[in-house]
């Protein structure tokens, strides 16, 4: 796990969440640089990410970006992903500017009412052939 390759960044998500996964389905469509690859927090990969990064589960469990060998959560971790996406993505991370307890504020409303909002899966996604090589 030490030596992952450097030219990707990971997202590590929540694989019950439907708004998670329909979030890595559209991060998928707009990552034409194939930056990104994905796991979920529930996995293998996911589970020894968090324990290496040392992040408390029970404190972030919807998304987490790993880049450069540093972990960003929550609204850096989306705002990170949204600078690297294509079409009008990018201009979401003007948002940065915003100070962080602020944006967070707004993201853990959302991120803390999700499966009621969008709904839960009994098990994680399964990727298509055509992106299973985007998940470690």
């Amino acid at each position: 796990m030490s030596d992952l390759n450097e030219n990707f960044s990971i997202i590590l998500f929540d694989g019950v969440c439907n708004f998670c996964n329909s979030s890595v389905n559209k991060i998928i469509r707009h990552d034409k640089k194939n930056r990104f690859k994905f796991a979920a927090l529930q996995s293998e990969t996911g589970k020894n990410l968090l324990e290496k990064y040392s992040i408390d589960s029970t404190k972030i469990d919807s998304i987490i970006l790993i880049e450069n060998n540093y972990a960003f959560t929550k609204s850096t971790a989306i705002l990170k992903i949204s600078k690297h996406l294509n079409g009008i993505y990018p201009l979401a991370y003007g948002f940065i500017i915003i100070p962080t307890f602020i944006r967070n504020f707004v993201y853990d409303i959302i991120a803390r009412n999700r499966y009621k909002w969008w709904g839960k899966k009994d098990s994680c996604m399964i990727p298509t052939e055509e992106v299973k090589e985007k998940f470690i």
